[in-house]
């Protein structure tokens, strides 16, 4: 006997939903609902994507009630996280939610602690940890092989001309797009954050209302130091998305351009004024287009409710990765370092 489809929800649909949507449409996964404030937005998507028999609505709990579904696809901004998922926690549902988390932390932790009370789970997408050359790197990083980490730094620059409400957000390049680059610091290094201190800033000629660059120091755990620089209105020679990384360890040193481009050198020799180094060369797991990005992201996510397992981005440590948010753009405002609240 064939296994039922998880019967799923998405909400909000956006620009974003369409890559949840591409990748969901390849999985065991049957959407019978689309919500949006927008009709005609949930109608272009159902349209585009060729989803027949949909139920589409304006009203999400009208949504709920009508289809009871297994499971929601977030795609809302971030301000409408916290309501939108307790929402759907309430009736029983499992939440994959867009990053990040949440708009606060405080909400972040109720969050949490709903999906726990619930026995339902609560992840998010961070879709980066989902590709063959970032899984390829952190097993390099985690079998030592230039020893202990005990320096890392990441480059993000991108000028990005989105138009909408990132144009007008707060803390944009911290809030909507350095927890990509945050989490994967803590899945390339396996160390959680301790304490940070951020500088933030608007740069002249900026399209942005408010602060669209930044630079934090992370104190992290194990002693090590992560150090990001980021900016949103960068243009020119842009970093790729998952941005250029340097990693230092205790016998030699790496650099990675965040997608395919890694080179490694370990320190082979015994005197001289700079010690003699060979290349250590990486092999990248093969690249599966079913465990890839959000594909592989969704797909491990609806396993995760068949069988009761955790997904890789469970809440529950993905909040981990939105403290250095919050505790980064905390910094910036007093000006001080200061530690970070999980």
């Amino acid at each position: 006997m064939k296994e039922a489809k998880i019967r799923t929800v998405l909400l909000g649909c956006g620009a974003i939903s369409g890559a949840w949507l591409h990748a969901a449409t390849k999985e065991e996964v049957e959407i019978v609902g689309l919500v949006d404030i927008k009709k005609h937005a949930a109608e272009e998507k159902a349209k585009k994507f060729k989803l027949k028999n949909v139920y589409i609505t304006t009203n999400f709990k009208d949504a709920l009630k009508t289809l009871k579904p297994d499971a929601i696809f977030n795609c809302t901004i971030p301000e409408a996280h916290y309501e939108t998922t307790m929402i759907a926690l309430k009736y029983g549902c499992h939440v994959l939610i867009e990053k990040p988390l949440a708009h606060t932390m405080f909400h972040a932790r109720k969050m949490v602690d709903q999906a726990k009370k619930a026995g339902k789970i609560l992840a998010v997408i961070q879709n980066r940890r989902y590709y063959n050359y970032i899984r390829g790197v952190q097993k390099f990083l985690a079998k030592r092989k230039i020893g202990k980490l005990t320096t890392v730094t990441s480059e993000f620059y991108i000028g990005a001309h989105f138009g909408g409400f990132r144009d007008e957000m707060q803390h944009v390049l911290l809030l909507d797009m350095a927890i990509h680059t945050f989490d994967m610091a803590r899945f390339l290094t396996n160390t959680d954050p301790v304490a940070v201190y951020c500088k933030e800033w608007n740069p002249a000629g900026s399209w942005y209302k408010y602060d669209a660059s930044a630079h934090a120091i992370f104190q992290m755990t194990n002693g090590l130091v992560y150090t990001y620089l980021g900016s949103w209105c960068a243009e020119g020679e842009n970093t790729t998305w998952a941005g250029n990384w340097r990693f230092i360890a205790q016998k030699g040193s790496a650099i990675w351009d965040g997608m395919e481009k890694f080179s490694a050198e370990k320190v082979v020799g015994k005197k001289g004024f700079i010690r003699k180094t060979r290349n250590i060369n990486i092999i990248f797991p093969e690249k599966k287009e079913e465990n890839e990005g959000h594909r592989g992201i969704i797909r491990e996510f609806l396993q995760c409710i068949k069988t009761g397992k955790k997904p890789m981005t469970s809440a529950d440590d993905n909040i981990k990765s939105l403290a250095m948010v919050f505790g980064a753009i905390e910094s910036a405002k007093k000006k001080k370092e200061i530690q970070v609240r999980i």
